[in-house]
């Protein structure tokens, strides 16, 4: 049910580092034609470091690790891509046609494959009154993301920007913990905010460089836990957008969405669009940056991995 591209196969049966890359944010993250460019654009970052690149997708009741170009280009201008978890992986191999990995069921491919290391943007977490409604005071949606229940039991290094700041980082954090996943940042003492450098929330772990990672994840897995753990990686300086301003975005789009009665699967692609109008774009920028600098530290990663 796993199908392996050439390229990634002969790298793995060779001892040489792979990197997996989701792609959700090529049927649902961007409009073509700017799908295709980032993604492309992740596999030369990649490349560009040393490592192969598999991008994984489910097409036609298959998990392809690993993308022909051509692939790439019809997965980007594919109409009614499934996106797909944990939670929907059996419907969409059932279903047929294309399907396009989430951080869950990218993890699990990598895993059935053999690569220990994932990149992507951000992973989702714990949601703003997931546990309490805010405006009511009652309980809340409960809303948090499979992608933490994930890293709690699939071995794989997952390389993001952190949460998102539309989610609620710190208990974010915290159910990490409780799950036994580890969290470190590279090179800073909070968690990234994804498109900000800074969450407000202290990273539990913190490491100086890419190196430090490496020690943390080759130890980690060696120990068979069970357990991926999250390596968070600040957005360029130059690309980000300051979580003052952000925080102040947020606020207004939340409080839009839950005027319009916006929630559950619809409330994350909602709040992002309407980001990106508040922000003028900056908000997309900062995305991709983060995108290609998580691809090229995930594969130095891998490379110290395998050296």
């Amino acid at each position: 049910m796993v199908d392996l591209a050439p390229e990634v196969g002969a790298a793995l049966r060779a001892g040489r580092p792979v990197v997996a890359l989701e792609s959700t944010l090529i049927s649902h993250g961007f409009p073509y034609p700017d799908n295709l460019a980032i993604a492309r654009d992740s596999e030369a970052a990649v490349r560009s470091e040393g490592a192969t690149p598999a991008t994984v997708a489910i097409q036609n009741g298959r998990i392809l690790v690993g993308l022909a170009d051509s692939q790439l280009e019809a997965l980007a201008t594919a109409h009614g891509v499934r996106k797909v978890s944990r939670p929907t992986l059996a419907a969409a191999l059932s279903a047929g046609g294309w399907g396009a990995t989430t951080v869950s069921a990218t993890m699990i491919a990598a895993h059935a494959a053999g690569i220990p290391v994932f990149a992507t943007g951000g992973i989702g977490g714990v949601h703003r009154g997931a546990l309490l409604d805010p405006t009511t005071g009652r309980r809340g949606s409960l809303d948090i993301s499979a992608d933490l229940g994930e890293l709690a039991r699939t071995p794989v290094a997952v390389v993001c920007a952190g949460p998102k700041l539309i989610l609620d980082v710190a208990l974010t954090v915290e159910a990490l913990e409780t799950l036994g996943v580890p969290l470190l940042t590279i090179g800073g003492e909070e968690v990234p905010g994804f498109w900000s450098r800074h969450s407000g929330v202290r990273a539990p772990l913190t490491v100086p460089d890419v190196d430090g990672a490496a020690a943390v994840v080759a130890t980690h897995l060696r120990l068979k836990l069970g357990s991926g753990l999250l390596v968070c990686v600040p957005v360029p300086a130059a690309d980000e957008v300051p979580r003052g301003r952000l925080e102040a975005v947020i606020d207004r789009a939340t409080t839009e969405a839950a005027a319009q009665g916006i929630r559950g699967a619809d409330l994350t692609p909602w709040l992002l669009a309407r980001i990106a109008e508040l922000t003028d774009g900056a908000s997309v920028r900062a995305n991709r940056s983060l995108i290609l600098n998580n691809a090229r530290t995930a594969a130095r990663l891998a490379v110290r991995l395998t050296g």
